[in-house]
């Protein structure tokens, strides 16, 4: 029997963040799997509770239920759009997948690489928003990043727009 594969998807609901969802969904994740969503959030001044130790660790697991429901994404700070949770929902449905979603706090740089490392994903799917060379070395490139340091399989989906 094959181990558990854990297929990471980076996803900030952005077109290019849900070409990559779907093409995961379609080429890499298959029966059995563990498909999980990975959200990074722009680091902010939390009073105290819950955000405060998850910031340092990411948030617990979120099942495709509870991140469907507005009212429990509401306390992360996070809001999932319509077409993604239908591609998750529907996929999970079909292919018999497992879907959950984890939400890291920083630069995303970093917290994709940590989260390879932490669930620990067997591959990870991110997309490309296809910036210039002058705005990519100006920005610098999160994909860019994470292809060069994270220790498993990055797939970059580009996004070509016209």
């Amino acid at each position: 029997m094959e181990a558990e594969r854990r297929v990471g998807v980076a996803v900030d609901f952005s077109d290019c963040s849900k070409k990559a969802l779907k093409w995961a969904v379609d080429n890499v994740a298959r029966k059995g799997d563990h498909l999980i969503l990975i959200n990074i959030q722009a680091e902010g001044y939390y009073e105290g509770g819950e955000m405060q130790l998850w910031e340092a660790t990411g948030s617990p697991f979120i099942p495709l239920s509870e991140f469907s429901d507005s009212n429990v994404m509401k306390k992360y700070g996070v809001k999932p759009d319509v077409e993604t949770l239908d591609i998750v929902n529907t996929a999970a449905a079909q292919k018999e997948f497992l879907v959950l979603m984890k939400i890291y706090w920083g630069d995303a740089r970093e917290k994709l690489c940590e989260a390879v490392d932490d669930i620990p994903l067997s591959c990870l799917v991110i997309g490309n928003r296809g910036l210039g060379k002058i705005k990519r070395a100006i920005m610098g490139s999160v994909s860019n990043h994470v292809v060069n340091n994270a220790h498993c399989p990055v797939t970059v989906v580009k996004d070509h727009h016209e």
